[in-house]
């Protein structure tokens, strides 16, 4: 059954839209479980049916016809309970109701387990027997098991269905795809897919400009393969067994076959590009392989994809990597990297749409520094198939349009305007001071370390950089950075500030930022080796790193030190230690350099408990809301399935922001906020309430935050904050800062339904 159950779902997995893949699972089960009949219905929640979508057993006309409505028959009982429903007789039970158009009649025995993903139910997989037949424990956990494992393959094969749809001119049943909001505004663009090198699976689709030149592509790359291998099966010809070898000559038949060759070149000359072309072969001669029944042939699947990647890696030599990036550039892929957003020209980036990350990865976050909308964790996202199309992101309620229609590009067309209105009206600000309503001063800091950062307009409106995260220049470099490069580095930030400080991180990578030369291959990453972790136990990173902030603020003096992902207060102390010996090094050297204020970031739950202690020993905490919602909520903040849970307006991280603003004040520490709460206009009106010092954010929420803070005097702040603090539930403090800004005619400022 297990080997059975895994050929269906990569079955399912291959097929090219929706119906493809339902045909393929009742057609399958029904043989899998020996029963007369197998179905499928999918859930309509705009007309509260569901619809029989496809069956193999009962009458074939009534699929897209048979509808039941919801509350209604047993399909009906299996989505109410959200559990599998097992009955010997359907007729007597008093659920059921006959359905004449299906000519279910005949049919007695009844199991139907619910197809579910993210709390929705997409629709029920049902099989029928015509005796009275209780379906056994080991066929009821086959199709429950199947069922949970075909809600995501379901979900994808929908929406590449329905783009096919739309790109043929027809409507789709839905009209936009989702994710969580990553960073906000709205766009119409054009979508330019990027891909990682070799990844075969991920190759989009993409019409070829020159097939002729294509199939000499292709053909090249065939030759180039064909000569590397007979070069490798040469040299290792002597140190394996013939068993091995033979696998280079079933590689050598598989390169010069016709079936490769004659399909991969129709393709191409039926308009997809090489690469298309090559992936959609391999591809069907992969699926040739898995779908037999001997095993050492299914195994040979792997072979056909291995070679497919050896072509693939030969054309993309060939293929000119510098993209012509079309102006309203959308990039699209199946995970975003920074790499990638900094590689296209910053005039021509209009908007990022990731498969994977959630509003709090690193890539949404530099979304929102440069201003540019983004989706992130859109799960059901065709990315084969949307290179070269028009889209909209709407990256405040994390939608994204592909091919839109005309009434949705006028919406949001209007949207965008109302955008420019609230822009122009914004702007007027710029001139003014950040403080409260009634004089209380709330200076607000810019989060940077991307250098097409420090070119923003409105710089000069800042009092300062809150964050320089220093990652950024290793995380561009194919090997660790020397000294006097940080130091070229660190002293243009300084320069471009001064006399305003800027405050830099000490290097930050782990979790979600790896350094391709530095790998750290964790299971879990965000709680493994990270932060300062890394730097403690590479003394030699540490101290060069210091060193060059050191050498870099020469003359300035407004450099300010933060160490990251503080757990112990034995780590600050042995930070300090290594801090210390940098300095004593420079002034051994002759360096006229001058110890900076040390602060610390507060983003892990035990540096909350021993904020007294660690704020007794440097001169300023920063919190940084990102980790610390993380952790306090348990929830991996790029985790497409519990991105949901996760808000950094939970009650517990506005207590824990609470507390470390009480254990600082009895050192008479400062405290700022760094992460993204920052930036959000209502939560920056809490945290000025809250007792926080300062603010620090992308450059994009400056003129926002600013809007709300001057419109609330430090006592209506602070009443709501205490209310938020007394709620039990996000929900509720939502509603409460919404309300407030709807109070002060606000609204504008956050987009969220």
């Amino acid at each position: 059954m297990l080997e059975t159950l895994h050929r269906i779902i990569q079955a399912v997995n291959a097929a090219p839209d929706l119906n493809s893949a339902l045909d393929l699972i009742v057609r399958r089960v029904k043989e899998a479980i020996q029963a007369d009949v197998c179905s499928v219905y999918l859930t309509d929640y705009e007309t509260k049916e569901h619809v029989l979508q496809a069956t193999d057993g009962l009458t074939p006309e009534s699929v897209g016809l048979a509808r039941l409505p919801f509350q209604e028959g047993l399909v009906g009982l299996v989505c109410d309970r959200e559990e599998p429903v097992n009955v010997a007789d359907a007729h007597v039970h008093p659920r059921y109701r006959f359905v004449h158009e299906t000519g279910e009649v005949a049919y007695h025995g009844f199991l139907g387990v619910p197809i579910i993903q993210n709390r929705r139910t997409l629709g029920v997989l049902v099989v029928r027997q015509r005796e009275h037949r209780c379906f056994g424990d080991n066929e009821v956990t086959f199709l429950f098991t199947l069922a949970a494992q075909l809600a995501g393959a379901i979900t994808h094969a929908r929406a590449s269905g329905e783009l096919a749809a739309l790109t043929a001119g027809q409507p789709g049943p839905t009209a936009f795809l989702e994710g969580p909001a990553g960073a906000p505004g709205v766009v119409l663009g054009k979508i330019v897919v990027v891909y990682p090198p070799a990844d075969l699976e991920a190759v989009p689709d993409r019409p070829s400009t020159d097939p002729a030149m294509d199939e000499a592509m292709f053909r090249g790359a065939l030759a180039g393969v064909t000569a590397g291998l007979q070069r490798l099966a040469k040299k290792v010809e002597n140190s394996l067994p013939a068993e091995d070898l033979a696998l280079f000559d079933a590689w050598m038949l598989m390169l010069a076959s016709d079936s490769l060759v004659r399909r991969t070149v129709d393709r191409i000359h039926a308009g997809n590009w090489a690469l298309g072309a090559l992936r959609e072969t391999i591809e069907e001669h992969a699926a040739v392989f898995e779908s037999m029944d001997d095993i050492y042939l299914r195994e040979r699947a792997s072979d056909v994809r291995d070679l497919g990647r050896r072509i693939l890696m030969y054309m993309q030599q060939q293929v000119v990597q510098a993209s012509e990036y079309p102006e309203n550039t959308i990039l699209v892929g199946e995970e975003v990297s920074a790499i990638e957003l900094a590689d296209v020209p910053r005039e021509r980036l209009a908007g990022v749409v990731s498969a994977r990350g959630s509003a709090f990865s690193h890539v949404a976050i530099l979304a929102r520094a440069m201003g540019v909308p983004a989706v992130m964790g859109v799960a059901d996202l065709p990315v084969g198939r949307m290179d070269g199309r028009d889209v909209i992101v709407d990256g405040y309620r994390g939608r994204v349009y592909v091919s839109p229609t005309q009434a949705v590009r006028e919406e949001y067309e209007r949207v965008a305007e109302d955008d420019r209105i609230l822009s122009a009206e914004l702007q007027a600000l710029r001139a003014l001071a950040s403080r409260s309503a009634d004089g209380v001063p709330m200076p607000l800091y810019l989060n940077t370390g991307l250098i097409l950062e420090a070119h923003l307009d409105g710089m000069a409106d800042v009092a300062g950089v809150g964050l320089y995260r220093t990652e950024f220049p290793f995380m561009v470099r194919s090997q660790f950075p020397g000294e006097s490069v940080q130091v070229a580095e660190y002293r243009r930030v300084l320069e471009a500030f001064a006399p305003r400080t800027v405050t830099m991180r000490s290097l930050d990578i782990g979790g979600d930022k790896p350094l391709s030369y530095f790998p750290l291959e964790e299971s879990n990453p965000f709680l493994g080796w990270r932060g300062i972790r890394v730097s403690l136990d590479h003394p030699e990173i540490f101290l060069t790193q210091i060193r060059a902030m050191l050498r870099a603020a020469i003359g300035l003096d407004n450099l300010r030190l933060m160490l990251p992902m503080i757990s112990t207060v034995e780590e600050v102390d042995d930070a300090l230690e290594l801090i210390e010996r940098a300095y004593d090094g420079l002034e051994e050297e002759g360096y006229a350099v001058q110890m900076p204020p040390i602060g610390v970031m507060i983003e892990v739950p035990s540096a909350v408990y021993q904020v007294v202690a660690i704020a007794q020993r440097v001169s300023f905490l920063s919190i940084g809301t990102n980790d610390l919602t993380q952790y306090l909520l348990a929830v991996d903040r790029n985790n497409a399935h519990v991105a949901r849970l996760y808000d950094d307006m939970h009650p517990a991280v506005l207590r824990a922001v609470l507390q470390v603003v009480e254990g600082a004040r009895r050192h008479g520490r400062d405290v700022s906020v760094c992460g993204e709460l920052a930036g959000d206009p209502g939560a920056a009106v809490l945290l000025l309430g809250l007792g926080v010092s300062s603010l620090s954010m992308s450059a994009g929420g400056l003129l926002r935050v600013k809007r709300a803070i001057r419109s609330f005097t430090l006592r209506e702040a602070t009443e709501l904050a205490l209310t938020a603090l007394a709620s039990e539930s996000t929900a509720g403090i939502h509603g409460l800062i919404a309300g407030a800004l709807q109070s002060k005619g606000l609204g504008g400022l956050v987009r969220r339904h």
